[in-house]
């Protein structure tokens, strides 16, 4: 992958990642809980939601080592789950509403291609693949039931045992010990993402 491509795939990342978190913060001010107004999580400032670990180092070594997507994170958006309307099931509105936004994004990008695919260049058409690529990845990646993806909240708010159990993993292994498990599986995640990629291009 040439330069340009690794620059305009990370960007492209970026972009999607702060929708992804803005959705979860506007999802839970909806449901009553206002703590990433507060915070000023709300907005499409970058400097407010990336990391380097998630937003820069992690899509980097995914481009490097060739494994087929690109995925990362930014910072979590606080959100109080004792502030919303539903205690039940609003935690898991709150995550679902990150991965849906990605989704709408692939969905948008996919839906651009197919009508201006006999007219567009080949460089708007890769562009959208990217876009469509990197949003699925992002959705696929953020569904995986572990701490502290939106996957695990999901499930954690319909099987509150799983909670339990899958927070004591993220204290006994951290952050390196995620990011070690979400490389293991990245095999199996990949085809995944392949498999809806391909479903939504023309």
């Amino acid at each position: 992958m040439d330069p340009l491509t690794i620059i305009f795939s990370i960007i492209i990342l970026i972009v999607s990642i702060i929708f992804h978190e803005l959705a979860h913060g506007t999802m839970a001010d909806r449901l009553g809980d206002m703590t990433a107004r507060h915070a000023g999580r709300l907005t499409l400032n970058p400097l407010k939601h990336l990391e380097w670990t998630g937003s820069f180092i992690v899509p980097l070594i995914c481009v490097l080592i060739g494994s087929g997507f690109v995925i990362g994170w930014a910072k979590p958006v606080p959100f109080n789950p004792n502030n919303l309307r539903n205690k039940r099931f609003g935690p898991a509105l709150v995550a679902a509403a990150g991965p849906f936004v990605n989704i709408l994004i692939g969905v948008i990008a996919s839906l651009i291609i197919h009508f201006t695919y006999p007219i567009a260049s080949p460089a708007l058409i890769q562009a959208l693949i990217m876009v469509l690529a990197i949003n699925i990845a992002l959705a696929v990646f953020n569904l995986m039931p572990l701490p502290p993806l939106d996957g695990h909240h999901i499930l954690g708010s319909i099987f509150p045992a799983y909670r339990r159990w899958s927070e004591q993993f993220l204290r006994s292994y951290g952050i390196i010990g995620l990011i070690i498990v979400i490389f293991l599986v990245a095999s199996f995640i990949s085809p995944v993402i392949e498999f809806f990629v391909r479903i939504l291009l023309p």
